[in-house]
């Protein structure tokens, strides 16, 4: 190539280029290799073509910025540079995802690309990502010349993109809603990045957009004094889950939400300039917000060894039922004991000594949250593996404190764990923090707000089909009302409490594919959480078996038929072919999960990417 260039007469800086072979997909970036080693014969069409090209961005916050990023590295290591280039930190929890094609636009996407489109341009110093002096640009892009048509800088002494972004005007939101089944889900998380492969492996052309997304939900680490891009741009990414009801939540959460939400908002506008280096460390902030991170079990956290000689019990009277028994009876009471991973009831305390009348062993089960706390609603619905499926249980409890302990002894023991692990304590006092922010009623001794002091449209903190079936007045109200539990919170803090919900909510984190399982003759979806693998019926919605990853013994694909197998203990195995999407897709969000679960606290400690790819690559 050097000798090509200087025999036509092209003097310029070619260090960027290199050969992109057309038929196989490929680059030849093994420059001391002959083209016949290669195999390359002279039928072969080969580009010589920039190694770094433009690329559009949609951001978690819903702003489009163009990078200039490198189309010939592995995905995995141009995220890891876009998320420098924006001072996120972990950047091994993101990727890009491809938007899926919608045959309705293909019309309209030719008339959008030649005209001009918004782009919000982020001009990076050499000082390096999340640093001091940046520049944002709003500029207009014409994506033909692949120049800003025209533009107004402004500067900021901080990353703009550690600022949450107002809320969209009602009409706006309501554009951008629609309703999404299962099936829609798994169309939308077909489209994630190979991140074994490079971009241009991937058929991503220069001036593609692609989605810059949190991908696997386990946000190591989180801390306020470093994180301000990463934190804003997960409560983003969260924010707009709630809103476009990407995930399911009640109108008490919605409420909640909208009232953060709110408060955040208010806290952005206000003419005080953030500064995250007065930010406490996280291990300063208040025990509720403390436990954030989310970690697989087997991960680095949460070591401690139980006493065996001393793990703590439960004992309450509580009620229950059981809507699989033909029957119209409502909750019956019954004392309950939680002992170890089990739940035991009897018919009064004083029959406590002897057999009981049911046992629920807990290990692999579902829990999930059946509240209303202004309604005073505090139940627990349990999903308990069976050979064919699982079977629903509901508990009540009487109060805040026995729901907080009773809840958080389910959850630890779904994970195989006891009451004596040290993350015990901070499960209740966390869910105790997200019941006080579900909580509408004003606090004691506090007056009714004054609906004239929202300046803001209500209709804007919740999703549209919330608004439509309340009035803006009620809605002012009862924002407010939900706004005066959590009005002492800081910006930071406001941003961590919505994030910590959103964690909180039953469907979190779980991506949906449409499979078919080995011998069964339905479509089914698949769950992938970041502890476990759920199948679910899809005419129902309903979950028939869970599999968590803590027993999983291993797992494989069969490249040639395309199928993925996976071992757990006590001699279960599935099998299931993807339908929705390629099986890589699914592969490498187990893999993922697995390699996140190795990381430690060690911020020196380098990030092996080696074994990234060992776990997730393909065998092809």
């Amino acid at each position: 190539m050097l000798k090509l260039v200087e025999k036509i007469k092209a003097p310029q800086d070619w260090s960027d280029h290199a050969l992109w072979w057309e038929q196989r997909k490929c680059w030849l970036l093994k420059t001391h290799w002959t083209m016949d080693k290669y195999g390359i014969q002279s039928d072969a069409f080969l580009r010589y073509t920039p190694q770094h090209k433009p690329l559009l961005l949609l951001l978690p916050n819903m702003k489009t910025i163009i990078r200039t990023v490198s189309f010939s590295s592995v995905v995995f290591k141009a995220v890891g540079e876009i998320c420098q280039m924006l001072g996120i930190r972990r950047a091994e929890e993101l990727s890009l995802l491809k938007l899926p094609d919608d045959p309705s636009k293909k019309k309209k996407k030719k008339d959008k690309n030649s005209a001009e489109q918004d782009i919000w341009d982020i001009d990076l110093p050499s000082g390096g990502a999340g640093g001091q002096g940046f520049m944002y640009m709003t500029a207009t892009y014409d994506s033909e010349n692949r120049l800003p048509a025209s533009a107004t800088s402004q500067c900021f002494g901080e990353n703009p993109l550690a600022d949450s972004q107002p809320n969209l005007p009602p009409a706006e939101l309501a554009k951008m809603y629609q309703s999404l089944s299962l099936v829609d889900k798994a169309v939308n998380n077909a489209g994630w990045l190979d991140s074994s492969r490079s971009l241009m492996e991937q058929d991503i052309q220069d001036d593609d957009k692609l989605l810059l997304r949190f991908k696997y939900n386990v946000f190591f680490d989180l801390n306020p004094k470093y994180d301000a891009v990463r934190i804003t741009q997960l409560y983003e990414q969260a924010r707009w889950s709630i809103l476009l009801e990407e995930i399911d939540c009640t109108e008490e959460e919605m409420l909640m939400f909208a009232s953060l939400q709110y408060h955040i908002c208010k806290l952005t506008m206000s003419s005080e300039p953030l500064d995250a280096s007065n930010e406490p460390e996280i291990d300063e902030v208040e025990a509720a917000l403390s436990n954030l991170e989310v970690t697989l079990e087997g991960g680095h956290t949460d070591r401690i060894l139980e006493d065996i000689t001393d793990i703590p019990e439960l004992a309450d009277s509580l009620r229950l039922f059981r809507p699989k028994r033909l029957t119209l009876r409502p909750y019956k009471e019954y004392w309950f004991v939680f002992k170890d991973i089990t739940i035991s009831y009897y018919k009064n305390k004083e029959t406590a000594s002897g057999e009981p009348l049911e046992q629920f062993h807990l290990r692999g089960c579902e829990v999930v949250p059946d509240v209303n706390v202004t309604d005073k609603k505090f139940g627990i619905k349990l999903l308990l593996p069976v050979a064919d499926g699982m079977n629903e249980v509901y508990i009540r409890c009487d109060n805040e404190t026995q729901y907080a302990k009773w809840k958080a002894a389910c959850i630890l023991a779904s994970k195989g764990k006891t009451m004596a692990y040290s993350s015990y304590k901070s499960e209740v006092r966390n869910i105790q923090s997200f019941l006080q922010m579900k909580s509408l009623a004003p606090p004691p001794g506090q007056a009714a707000p004054d609906l004239d002091a929202m300046e803001m449209n209500a209709e804007c903190f919740v999703s549209p089909r919330y608004s439509k079936k309340h009035k803006t007045k009620h809605l002012t109200a009862r924002i407010l009302e939900a706004h005066q539990n959590i009005g002492r919170l800081s910006l930071m803090e406001a941003k961590m409490r919505f994030i910590q919900a959103w964690q909180s909510l039953p469907e979190f984190g779980i991506n949906y594919y449409i499979v078919r399982f080995r011998g069964s003759k339905k479509d089914e979806i698949l769950g992938i959480s970041y502890n476990r693998l759920i199948r679910i019926d899809m005419s129902s919605g309903l979950p028939v078996t869970t599999w968590r990853f803590a027993n999983m013994k291993q797992w494989n694909v069969n490249w040639e038929i395309r199928q993925v197998t996976i071992e757990f203990d006590q001699n279960v195995t599935i099998a299931f072919c993807c339908l929705s999407c390629d099986c890589k897709v699914v592969h490498e969000f187990i893999g993922g999960y697995i390699f996140l679960s190795t990381r430690g606290k060690d911020q020196n400690e380098s990030l092996d990417e080696e074994l990234f790819h060992k776990l997730t690559g393909g065998q092809e």
